[in-house]
């Protein structure tokens, strides 16, 4: 990202206006300070004696030797007629001396004036260029060994030049920074020609030369205790009156050492314990002066402001890349442990290579995996979430039983998130986090504040704003201290911590170094403006969005999202909310800004980060993210800064775009490029930018949008995917029970350690009739990533394997998308279980009583426990992706309801109770099961054997009582329970 010049920065050094091409002198040279010798003080008694001379001794001569030279009276023509002597000519001679005395007179008021009060250039004295050159000379000479010195004009450093010539130049930037330049006064006191060298430079030295002596104010950044981090906007709003002007500042403090090492880089990061030189008209009790020995100031704080003082001149030979806010950690050696973009990324293991294999799957969700995965764990809950209202719709044949199966560039970016998700990752962080602020809280220790984290190798480093002492093992400081990291071999081992999410601001930008960076926008002191092409602006608004909307290190937020082209919202209703412009947003965040100051005031705190966890109610301090795609203007920029300048403190971050990456009060300025690259020269960052991009924006959304439990809720039953011939001509070939301990008949077993990984491939084939794509089998099978040739030889096995039907024709093949396919002569008893529900309830058994009798009784002895109920631990992790879990049990209780509701009609409550009791063992959490069997159970006029049924679902239910449906239900049949079940308690 170029660097740009703007006005406000111009202003601040003093550059001629019309000079934009003249460059700018950031390291002013230096000015040889000269201690005042005898010298000096024999030119002030001459300049005093000089002074007295001209101002008193002057006017007190002519008033002895010649008196009043004017007429007594007034003028008449007797007078103009009068001979012209020599007194005639004494007395206009006095009259022009006299004049002369009250314009050097004026001049010496004016100088004097103006040096004692360090403010502006002394005005000008009409027709008094040497007169007032000379009392200037005077009065410098004079007052440069007074107590005064110190606050001399700035105009001075201008002597021996034409007053006309340097006055002008010199004047704004004097008004913008008053009271400066004392330095160069003293020199021009002893030597014309140094003060002549100085003024060529003086437009370039002006915010530089303010510091180095004299009343130069500065300011040392405190530790966030009692507030949150400054930012230079909000310094500038405090002590300058104005924080536009946040830029003088910078210019003053640009590129010089600080105590800790770094340097200020242009729109970045201050941190606690830093310097900074303030404008000369800078106000505020947090301000010092430079200290001298009997100042009230710390020995170590002294010895950092002289040294700061000094740091300016150092500025261009050391650079200004060493105060970089953001940089990568040291990387252990990637042997020690599997990167968890490994994973994910199409760059590794199975997700890599040019098979025909890999084809159509959108490489903006392979290579995201925590977005991935937060993506596919909100949609698995959108799906089971829509499972569970249909199931309390209706009893029997109800909607929602089997999801709509994804097609298109839906079923695409379903792979993808399938392939690219790492939970693991995203556990492991939460977990971390978690566990950190609990290790915190015990310790009483505050949260630090950290500004972006990273993951590399598997290790996690969080970058903290400040040093905040040694972490809490297993953490370890990092390169420097402020970092801190936890290996992954020690987060694996971390236990579940039940405490607040202490960062749930972080957000995925992209890799560098093999590293990925997540940003915490709620801790940025200010705006992160991102600029580049709108395309790619709003693929990496969206990717963010996104990402802060699903992830799993965050309890609850809210994301305001304003110039989105695409309606995110349907990703989470509860997170996302769309704002229709600019002034909607600034009306909704300054309300909010108001509200969330009072609520910490009210409660005590300092910010929502200290508030966030210990004895703080978890619920009050929520993050809000605004996310502003659309270019604001100048004065809604403006309004923006203002808001942004206290928002790190209230828990509110600020993400803008702009089309020209000059955005007022930006603590972060990137730039995202056509190429996918996030840039931000100025913090050290080049990443490989996260983006989600308009397609598959529009596919994801696809994907919440089908599964959305509330549209069309009239819309028809959905047929299974895969319906078995059930008859005994449609014996198969090939048969797995899954529901249940997981047995193959057809196949002979395989030898060798490939065994488990082959059974595991035919059950996720199973799973998924639709088909599979082979590097999302790949993904599940080698969470942690594998190589083509190693993927490719398994499938090669699975063929042999599973053999060829008596026709020739393979068993597994490859659809025209590349996913692999079993055969229809392949079939499972989840398939038989479908098949056998769905022809009882929508086909033969419609019409026939027996055959819906039958077909229900089938079906409920295929059910012989949950599903692979005996897989080894560590295996089968893919399932946690799969809705299967929540569909079995559904599907084994709507079959029980419809065979008790089978044998009721025939008041076979026995039977009833039965098939009950059968559908209970695999579904014993489902209420309706429960109420049915109260039913059945009251069908039977056994009032003791209802009591004690109430009895054990009283105790089933515990703490939480029973659901309101079942209570209203016992009240109808049986309305002494209460009494009943105490008896029996």
């Amino acid at each position: 990202m170029p660097r740009r010049r703007t006005s406000s920065s111009a202003s601040s050094t003093g550059s001629p206006a019309g000079n934009s091409s003249a460059p700018r002198n950031r390291t002013p040279q230096p000015v040889r300070i000269r201690r005042r010798g005898f010298g000096d003080f024999v030119k002030a008694f001459f300049a005093f004696v000089a002074l007295l001379v001209l101002v008193v001794g002057v006017p007190g001569a002519l008033a002895v030797t010649i008196g009043w030279p004017l007429p007594k009276g007034a003028p008449s023509l007797d007078w103009l007629q009068q001979q012209i002597t020599v007194w005639t000519f004494i007395h206009i001679l006095t009259v022009i001396v006299w004049l002369a005395w009250a314009q050097f007179t004026a001049c010496v008021l004016v100088e004097v004036k103006a040096a004692l009060s360090g403010v502006g250039v002394p005005g000008r004295v009409p027709g008094a260029g040497p007169s007032q050159l000379l009392a200037r000379q005077l009065v410098a000479a004079l007052l440069l060994v007074g107590a005064t010195a110190a606050s001399l004009t700035p105009g001075l450093s201008n002597l021996g030049h034409s007053l006309d010539g340097n006055q002008k130049p010199t004047v704004a930037a004097a008004q913008a920074t008053p009271g400066i330049f004392a330095q160069q006064q003293e020199q021009a006191a002893h030597t014309a020609a140094a003060l002549a060298e100085q003024a060529s430079h003086a437009q370039a030295e002006v915010g530089h030369q303010a510091g180095q002596h004299g009343e130069t104010k500065y300011y040392r950044i405190q530790p966030p205790e009692g507030r949150h981090h400054d930012s230079l906007w909000e310094i500038a709003q405090r002590h300058l009156g104005d924080g536009r002007r946040y830029k003088e500042i910078y210019e003053l403090n640009k590129d010089r050492v600080q105590p800790d090492g770094s340097r200020l880089s242009e729109a970045s990061l201050i941190r606690p314990g830093w310097i900074m030189e303030m404008p000369g008209d800078a106000r505020g009790g947090e301000l010092v002066e430079m200290p001298d020995a009997n100042a009230q100031v710390s020995p170590e704080v002294q010895h950092q402001i002289h040294d700061y003082a000094k740091s300016g001149e150092h500025a261009q030979e050391q650079g200004g890349s060493g105060g970089q806010q953001v940089s990568v950690p040291q990387q252990r050696p990637a042997a020690q442990h599997v990167h968890q973009q490994q994973v994910a990324s199409p760059e590794s293991g199975a997700n890599s290579g040019s098979s025909s294999h890999s084809f159509g799957l959108p490489e903006a969700l392979l290579s995201a995996p925590l977005l991935a995965a937060g993506l596919l764990g909100a949609l698995g809950r959108r799906r089971r979430q829509a499972l569970w209202q249909s199931a309390l719709g209706s009893v029997g044949g109800r909607r929602g039983m089997e999801p709509p199966t994804p097609t298109g560039d839906a079923a695409a970016a379903q792979d993808a998130l399938l392939v690219g998700a790492d939970p693991e990752a995203v556990r492991l962080l939460d977990r971390s986090l978690r566990g950190l602020a609990a290790q915190l809280t015990g310790e009483s220790r505050p949260l630090p504040t950290v500004y972006a984290a990273w993951l590399t190798n598997g290790d996690l480093h969080l970058q903290l704003a400040q040093p905040a002492g040694k972490p809490p093992a297993p953490w370890q400081l990092g390169q420097d201290q402020t970092f801190w990291m936890l290996a992954r071999s020690d987060a694996e081992r971390y236990p579940d911590a039940d405490t607040a999410a202490p960062y749930p601001g972080l957000v995925s930008l992209g890799t560098m170094d093999d590293s990925r960076l997540l940003l915490n926008l709620e801790a940025v002191p200010g705006i992160v403006s991102l600029s580049g092409r709108e395309a790619d602006r709003a693929a990496v608004f969206a990717s963010v969005a996104a990402e802060l909307a699903t992830n799993g290190w965050s309890d609850r937020m809210t994301i305001t999202l304003v110039g989105f082209g695409e309606d995110l919202t349907p990703l989470a209703p509860n997170r996302l909310r769309h704002l229709d412009g600019i002034d909607a947003l600034l009306e909704t965040m300054e309300a909010e800004t108001r509200q969330r100051r009072g609520a910490l005031g009210a409660a005590g705190q300092d910010s929502v980060l200290t508030g966030r966890t210990g004895p703080a109610q978890h619920t009050r301090w929520a993050p809000h993210l605004v996310l502003l795609a659309a270019q604001p203007s100048a004065e809604d920029a403006v309004r923006l800064a203002e808001l942004a300048a206290d928002a790190s403190r209230l828990g509110i971050g600020y993400l803008v775009g702009t089309e020209s990456g000059d955005l007022p009060g930006a603590a972060w300025e990137m730039e995202v490029t056509g190429a996918g690259k996030l840039l931000a020269p100025l913090l050290g960052l080049e990443l490989d930018a996260q983006l989600l991009p308009l397609a598959q924006q529009r596919a994801v959304v696809e994907l919440f949008v089908e599964a959305d439990p509330e549209r069309d809720p009239q819309g028809p039953t959905p047929t299974p995917p895969f319906l078995v011939d059930i008859s005994e001509q449609g014996r198969p070939a090939v048969y797995a029970r899954l529901v249940g301990p997981y047995e193959i008949i057809g196949l002979e077993t395989p030898d060798g350690e490939r065994s488990a990984l082959l059974h595991e491939a035919l059950a996720l084939l199973l799973l998924h009739r639709e088909g599979v794509h082979p590097r999302v089998l790949a993904s599940a099978l080698w969470p942690r990533g594998v190589t083509e040739d190693v993927r490719d030889a398994l499938l090669e096995r699975l063929r042999v394997w599973l053999g060829a039907d008596p026709d020739g024709s393979p068993r597994l093949t490859a659809d025209a998308a590349g996913r692999l396919v079993l055969a229809k002569s392949v079939v499972s008893d989840l398939d038989v279980l479908r098949s056998l529900y769905h022809e009882a309830t929508q086909g033969k058994g419609v019409d026939s009583r027996a055959v819906r009798g039958r077909l229900l009784t089938d079906a409920l002895v295929l059910v012989r426990g949950p599903l692979l109920a005996d897989r080894p631990e560590g295996r089968y992790r893919w399932l946690t992706h799969e809705i299967i879990d929540a569909q079995l049990p559904l599907l084994v209780a709507d079959i029980g309801l419809a065979l008790s509701a089978f044998h009721l009609e025939k008041d076979r409550a026995e039977k009833a109770i039965e098939a009950l009791g059968a559908a209970l063992n695999s579904a014993p959490g489902d209420e309706r099961l429960w109420n049915e069997l109260l039913r059945a159970t009251h069908a039977t006029g056994d009032t003791d054997r209802l009591t004690a049924l109430a009895a054990d679902l009283v105790n089933r239910s515990g703490a939480r009582g029973l659901p309101s449906r079942t209570e209203a239900l016992l009240d109808e049949l049986l309305p002494s329970w209460r009494n009943g079940v105490a008896a029996v308690g």
